[in-house]
């Protein structure tokens, strides 16, 4: 072989080199994470989800994807984005809240699929049972709809004098909607009428607010990401309207809420990493038991409580996880 010939036949050999290792580095797995709101107001939730990841071995550029969609509170996004990944054709789709795992349950029945904080799993028909979920999603439970009543007992003893709860609804939202009417059933057994602020999205709070004018003693905030994502604007409304509110988590009373009760979303968060381990290492959506939430935080805003000319009984803010001052 002439010397010419044989230095292009190594150089062609040498440029093939890097083609076939590339080749040969198997794909990672990638993780759709469908927010409910922005990577602000979940930030402390999403990192508790990566943070556990990370313990189990998962490390992001190395051994997994993971590929963030928010939809900023706007319910028309989660289909877009549930359909988005379903192009990207990734191994899991983790979502968050009830609207969220809705949509993607619709885009997919091949994808496994995680949610934290559905708020009735079986009662939505995300799945079967919570012992045996079938199809391809599990996860977690919020049970804010259960724990409805116990939030009007918690505002009630705060505001003794409370008989008229107006309670903001997005229509959009079937877990909402469903809380609506634990709501109103606690509200009977108290002896509390209730009024439904119906919204859809930003636009329709400040028209909800006058609606309600002078007409409701306090506000009832479910937890939904529109809520959450316009919590500022909700409070400060409040406040305004000389409402005290009761919401669904923490998260929430930025900008001025005066009380939430709900379960610990980063604790859901976190957890719903352990799901999304055991399915990237071959178990199957359907055989994983949907698990309960088992921390719940009660925490009281004293700075709004003041504005409002409230005295919180002593016994109500020793039960309190934080009180904020």
């Amino acid at each position: 072989m002439r010397r010419r010939e044989f230095i292009t036949l190594l150089g062609g050999a040498a440029a093939a080199w890097p083609l076939r290792a590339n080749a040969q580095q198997p794909k990672l797995p990638i993780v759709g994470f469908l927010g409910s709101g922005t990577p602000a107001n979940q930030g402390l939730s999403s990192s508790a989800f990566a943070q556990r990841l990370r313990e189990l071995g998962w490390i992001e550029g190395r051994t997994f994807a993971l590929e963030y969609r928010w939809t900023e509170g706007r319910s028309e996004r989660y289909a877009e984005f549930a359909a988005e990944f379903v192009r990207l054709k990734v191994d899991v789709i983790f979502t968050t809240g009830t609207p969220a795992a809705v949509a993607a349950k619709r885009a997919t029945s091949l994808i496994p699929i995680v949610f934290a904080g559905a708020a009735n799993p079986v009662g939505g028909g995300l799945v079967a049972s919570l012992g045996r979920p079938g199809g391809n999603l599990t996860g977690l439970s919020s049970q804010n709809a259960e724990v409805a009543s116990k939030r009007l007992e918690l505002l009630r003893e705060a505001i003794p004098s409370l008989h008229r709860l107006a309670v903001l609804v997005n229509i959009d939202n079937s877990a909402v909607v469903q809380e609506l009417d634990e709501i109103q059933a606690a509200a009977r057994a108290l002896g509390l009428t209730v009024a439904p602020l119906e919204t859809r999205q930003a636009e329709d709070i400040l028209p909800a607010f006058k609606a309600i004018e002078h007409r409701a003693d306090a506000l009832y905030v479910p937890m939904d990401g529109l809520t959450i994502n316009q919590r500022v604007h909700i409070n400060t409304s409040a406040l305004v309207a000389r409402l005290p509110t009761m919401h669904g988590i923490r998260a929430q009373l930025e900008g001025g809420g005066l009380m939430s009760y709900g379960a610990n979303t980063p604790d859901l968060f976190r957890r719903a990493g352990d799901f999304v381990d055991k399915i990237l290492r071959g178990a199957k959506p359907g055989d994983i038991p949907v698990e309960q939430p088992t921390k719940f935080d009660f925490v009281i805003n004293l700075i709004t409580a003041k504005a409002f000319g409230l005295t919180v009984p002593p016994m109500l803010l020793a039960r309190a996880d934080e009180v904020i001052e």
